[in-house]
């Protein structure tokens, strides 16, 4: 492979909703520059992207996929990504390495919700942005309403480079305000002919040719005073201007593709070349410790690790872009984040499932290596004497949460190997076991994430598995004051058990004893939320104080397995007033039992309350389909909190029991066709309406009996 320097190597990401043409795009963008021979398509499942088998079952990407270009001596870096939001975290690694994102719209649909997420991100890591309206061939293709939408999305930095001449059914003409030539294309794409603008069209092309002009004036001083005295820039000039905006993250320059029909790629990439921003022009990498990391292959090697994936007949393959310096084949270089040492035995770049060997790479580059042992997505690799971390990925959090089991009983262990290998893949599938709910729970981003999580299960890892709704973390409190007392008493030979409690309950919300002299308190954040407040009131000796822990113990076990229906018990306060002790029998033991006891009875008699989790749902609908999102939440017991705007949406603010939010994902995206998105994020615990609280406290006695 012909060896390119810091500043002939440029790195894309081709971002946007499902169906925009992203993997098209990169389909078309190598085969103009003559890496492939024959374009493949996604109907026909043999695209460079996309090449993996669940890839094909389901028509779209799950996986962000990385390609290379050649352009007129620039190579360019493509990452192809999902449109799909269950698959952010792909998305997210794959713009925090590259330097420009290309935002692909579907001239048929505008800006649609998935652009929207996507755009969050490249907002949030300000990255140089480039719009291009693909399938303007379509008969429902409307340039205007793309620009319109994205202006009001993405800002006033949307700037039409380019607009075509005839979209529709017989698109093939395009007018480049930047050259101000128009492209005239034959019927199977490729190179267009530069023709002159027809004369219909030249006073619209002059007056948005200025105000491309205008725009690129504006973010250079010296191009500012050019403009002045000239009235106009030449075109070295215009890409200077436009470059600066990019850096800024103030000019979205406009391109018009038809990526299937092959019109319009050249000269796309020809601005990737010429305009896009290369990595050593970006602003600098950042430590952990917020310090820059300069992209000079001249520096010290530090390699960036944000994508690993796992082939089967391969092994592990990992995806690092060069922050600095440079790596050679049969490097080593130590995992900072781990203190593991590593050595890269080879080096690639890869064409999706196909591999390049190389013998180096350089500062601003990104490439691949195989069998790392010890080095993971998140994670920086030094060369000598280096010594520093790079600050990392932030991906987003889950949404959606299922317990999961081995279907096999045998299979535990297989279980969580498969889950560890799935994880280190896919850092937004999150696994932890809940010792509250006893449930294996994993978290992901909505149900289609978990159906790909399904078919790795079964296909991959050749096993079965279940995913049941999880149990509901609720809590048990109480309403009203209560006394109780316990003796426990057991005698069967030898040294005995004795130990009398009389305490009293009361909710944390009460004003506090009126009745009995404390003489200490023991306050304890319940690491569950929520407070016990343990107070002794014993006086003349009736229990001896080496026992108040035991009691204090007894208290704390009931309060983690509640007597309602076993969930954890917050916000009571407690009084032991009195007791009884016999001085051969009495032990720690035995008090633990009469304190457990005596909170039970106390309890039951207290008017128990259950709570359930509350979250803060926020929905971002479309105004037409509000009435039907509405509806279904307030079906879902929610209580409308507040309405709001937010560009072209209408914002639902409610709150909704976590208990009714099984499956909402999937309702939501069903009501409104995938034209919403919602956020949720835990509230408050409130109570349980009385007869759900009487149907969960049947449903725990019932189970304990059959136990």
């Amino acid at each position: 492979m012909k060896a390119f320097d810091e500043k002939h190597v440029k790195n894309v990401v081709l971002i946007g909703a499902t169906k925009a043409g992203k993997t098209t795009l990169a389909e078309t963008m190598m085969f103009e520059a003559g890496l492939i021979k024959r374009r493949g398509t996604v109907e026909e499942k043999n695209t460079v992207s996309d090449f993996h088998e669940i890839e094909h079952e389901r028509g779209n990407s799950v996986y962000s996929t990385c390609m290379h270009t050649e352009w007129r001596d620039y190579k360019i870096n493509i990452i192809d990504t999902p449109g799909l939001d269950d698959f952010v975290g792909e998305v997210v690694s794959s713009v925090r390495v590259c330097d420009t994102a290309v935002m692909i719209l579907n001239a048929q649909h505008g800006v649609e919700v998935g652009s929207e997420i996507v755009w969050e991100y490249v907002d949030a890591y300000g990255k140089p942005t480039i719009i291009a309206v693909n399938q303007l061939d379509h008969e429902y293709a409307n340039f205007q309403k793309c620009i319109d939408e994205a202006r009001e999305v993405f800002g006033k930095g949307v700037t039409v480079m380019q607009y075509p001449v005839n979209p529709g059914a017989g698109f093939n003409g395009i007018i480049d305000l930047l050259k101000m030539v128009m492209y005239e294309f034959g019927p199977d794409g490729g190179k267009p002919k530069k023709v002159d603008i027809p004369e219909a069209e030249k006073e619209k092309a002059e007056k948005m040719h200025n105000e491309l002009v205008e725009k690129a004036a504006e973010n250079d001083e010296k191009l500012m005073e050019l403009y002045f005295e000239k009235g106009s820039l030449d075109e070295d000039e215009l890409r200077q201007g436009l470059k600066a905006g990019m850096l800024k993250h103030d000019v979205f320059p406009v391109f018009c593709l038809s990526a299937k029909n092959n019109m319009g790629s050249g000269r796309l990439m020809g601005f990737i070349d010429n305009v896009a921003p290369s990595a050593v022009e970006m602003p600098p990498e950042k430590t952990d410790g917020d310090k820059d990391i300069v992209c000079d292959p001249k520096g010290p090697t530090t390699l960036f690790v944000f994508k690993t994936l796992v082939e089967q007949h391969l092994g592990r393959l990992t995806f690092f872009k060069v922050l600095s310096g440079e790596i050679s084949a049969g490097m080593d270089v130590k995992n900072e984040s781990t203190d593991a040492g590593e050595r890269v035995m080879q080096l690639f770049v890869m064409d999706g499932k196909n591999r390049t060997a190389v013998d180096k790479l350089t500062a601003g580059d990104i490439g691949c290596t195989l069998k790392l042992k010890n080095t993971f997505t998140n994670q920086t690799l030094n060369g000598k004497g280096t010594e520093i971390i790079v600050k990392p990925i932030v991906f987003p959090a889950p949404r959606y949460q299922v317990a999961v089991s081995a279907r096999n009983k045998g299979d535990e262990e297989k279980l969580g190997t498969a889950l560890n290998e799935i994880h280190m893949e896919d850092p937004t599938l999150e696994v932890h076991y809940s010792k509250e709910l006893k449930q294996l729970l994993l978290d992901c981003q909505g149900e289609l994430h978990l159906a790909v999580t399904r078919w790795k299960f079964e296909h991959i890892h050749q096993m079965e598995v279940e995913f049941v709704k999880p149990r509901i973390a609720y809590r048990e409190t109480i309403l009203k004051d209560a006394n109780s007392s316990y003796r426990h008493k057991k005698q069967s030979g030898g040294a005995g058990q004795f130990g009398e409690v009389y305490m009293k309950i009361e909710p944390m919300s009460s004003q506090g004893n009126n009745e009995y002299q404390v003489r200490g308190t023991e306050t304890v954040d319940l690491p569950w939320g929520g407070k016990l407040e343990f107070n002794n009131c014993i006086v003349g000796g009736a229990i001896d104080a080496r026992f108040l822990p035991s009691i204090l113990k007894g208290v704390m076990e009931k309060m983690n397995e509640g007597p309602l229906t076993g969930s954890y018990v917050r916000d009571v306060r407690v009084y032991v007033y009195d007791g009884k002790m016999h001085a051969v029998d009495s032990n720690d033991i035995s008090f633990k039992i009469a304190g457990m006891m005596a909170f039970k009875d106390a309890f039951h008699q207290a008017k128990p309350q259950l709570l359930e989790p509350i979250h803060d749902l926020e929905v971002h609908v479309p105004e037409d389909l509000m009435g039907d999102v509405m509806s279904d939440l307030q079906s879902r017991r929610s209580i409308i909190t507040g309405m709001d705007s937010e560009g072209r949406y209408q914002v639902i603010k409610a709150r909704t029991p976590l208990a009714e939010m099984d499956g909402y994902s999937t309702a939501l995206r069903s009501i409104t066709q995938g034209r919403a998105k919602a956020r949720t994020s835990f509230a408050e615990y409130a109570a349980v309406p009385a007869e759900i609280q009487k149907k969960l406290t049947d449903e725990y006695n019932k189970a304990a009996v059959e136990a």
